[in-house]
């Protein structure tokens, strides 16, 4: 169902052979299965997925060189990074619609926030728990309507930085949603992961987003 493509990421196609597209940005531990399954997910569901390669080949799964890898991360090449991946979404045939969506989990939510205010394409972001505490999009350029999925117990996360986010992009004139989840933790859509996986919630989150894209892109 997907490839890699060298340079970009990994394509995931709908077994239609064409849909709606949507970027699937990381977490910390870089273009790992975890992120790329999630990708044939969304082609399974009717999207075209691309998961860009934000770490240039790097994974890990140790939580200190993942720590390491997302303090290093250039944001100003990101998000050119970012711009390059939209464009190269939109430019698959494959591709049935002018806007696309965004979807980024951990510190990947942060950066689909930012992928919404840097590229003019964008139509929707559904936000995964997103944190980098480089990352600080403009949101007066934003114009995506953005679903946020939390964590109860989240000390990345916690309620409060909930708050703040909402309000920022409320006062910036921008649309938000949010939805947090009673009884998890940071990282509990990842199924690689039992001690924080929440199957329930996940089941649920995925829902919305797959609900929220298809609503906000057909729009």
């Amino acid at each position: 169902m997907g490839m890699d493509i060298d340079g970009i990421g990994y394509l995931a196609l709908p077994e239609s052979g064409s849909g709606p597209g949507v970027i699937v940005l990381q977490e910390w531990w870089g273009l790992v299965p975890h992120i790329k399954s999630v990708a044939d997910r969304f082609a399974a569901a009717g999207f075209v997925a691309l998961a860009p390669d934000l770490f240039k080949g790097i994974q890990t799964t140790s939580p200190d060189e993942a720590g390491r890898l997302l303090m290093a991360l250039n944001i100003d090449q990101t998000a050119q990074d970012l711009q390059v991946a939209a464009r190269f979404l939109l430019g698959q045939e494959a591709v049935t619609l002018p806007k696309i969506g965004v979807v980024g989990f951990c510190m990947g939510g942060q950066l689909a926030l930012l992928a919404a205010t840097v590229s003019d394409n964008v139509g929707a972001v559904v936000d995964f728990y997103g944190i980098h505490p480089n990352v600080h999009p403009d949101f007066s350029k934003l114009t995506a309507p953005v679903l946020g999925i939390f964590a109860e117990n989240d000390s990345f996360v916690p309620a409060d930085a909930v708050k703040a986010l909402a309000a920022s992009i409320q006062e910036a004139g921008g649309a938000i949603a949010t939805h947090t989840y009673p009884n998890t933790d940071h990282a509990f859509f990842n199924d690689t992961r039992p001690e924080v996986y929440n199957a329930e919630a996940a089941t649920d989150a995925w829902s919305r987003t797959l609900d929220f894209l298809q609503k906000e892109l057909a729009a």
